[in-house]
């Protein structure tokens, strides 16, 4: 029997990035999953705090060179590469100079929203979900973690629900507590005005905070699961209203395993 593919789609994924619930998840859960039998590819964004010589990234010229445009403007998609060798695991890199080669992640010295996170979330998404395209790789799951892989889940069920690739893909969202203060930037309903997007599939987002974001993620996904023990009462309030399959929160001594049957509920 062939085995099953499942894409990782991660906002953070230690040891690129500082230890957290999230970041720990993404690295030994696909690889959990990999030694329980099925095939993985696992995603992130390149952010510039991450040690390009340290951790032995190389740009994979095959995949790069594609331009995603954003708002009527060319963005250049850079793929990057490294192994994780303990794991037998490598971990693909969506760049771009212009939107990841600042020293921060997120927010600025002062803890502010990037006034371009709405078009790095957009580009971060898409890019991953046009390398899979470009790699001919057919997702069984696609497993999406951390709020800047939120557009993903609209993105495949809108721009993308009429490709061959992804027609019998299922998407999990896991939500965690990774809440951010304000609002992303007020054009970001416009820019996702493209390829099958229209406004009334993206009314939730007004206003684009935190809860909102969320909101489209699980409105859009075929299941969720909470990746932490506490997460937004409110963003909770919405999964179990959606009354999608739901997975509670596991502790890192359960949850491969309980991911793994959850996968297989999912596609059963």
């Amino acid at each position: 029997m062939e085995k099953k593919k499942i894409l990782y789609i991660s906002q953070e994924i230690m040891p690129f990035l500082p230890e957290t619930e999230m970041s720990h998840i993404s690295r030994f859960l696909p690889q959990g999953i990999q030694e329980k039998g099925k095939e993985v590819r696992v995603f992130m964004p390149r952010f510039g705090t991450i040690n390009e010589r340290r951790n032995q990234l190389h740009e994979v010229i095959r995949l790069s060179g594609m331009n995603l445009i954003i708002d009527d403007t060319d963005h250049f998609l850079i793929i990057k590469v490294t192994s994780i060798q303990q794991a037998r695991m490598q971990v693909y890199f969506i760049d771009n100079d212009e939107f990841f080669s600042r020293k921060a992640m997120l927010t600025d010295e002062n803890g502010k929203l990037f006034d371009d996170n709405d078009e790095r979330m957009i580009f971060f998404g898409r890019g991953a979900i046009e390398i899979i395209k470009k790699l001919r790789w057919t997702p069984d799951i696609i497993h999406c973690h951390g709020w800047m892989s939120a557009l993903v889940p609209l993105f495949l069920k809108k721009s993308y629900k009429d490709d061959p690739l992804f027609e019998n893909s299922k998407v999990v969202y896991s939500v965690y507590n990774d809440e951010y203060k304000g609002e992303l930037n007020k054009g970001i309903k416009k820019k996702l005005e493209y390829d099958g997007i229209k406004q009334s599939d993206i009314k939730t987002l007004s206003p684009a905070n935190y809860q909102n974001l969320q909101k489209i993620a699980i409105d859009y996904s075929d299941a969720i699961i909470q990746g932490n023990e506490e997460i937004n009462p409110d963003v909770l309030k919405h999964i179990i209203s959606s009354k999608k399959d739901f997975l509670e929160y596991k502790n890192n001594q359960e949850y491969i395993k309980a991911y793994d049957k959850f996968y297989d509920n999912i596609l059963s």
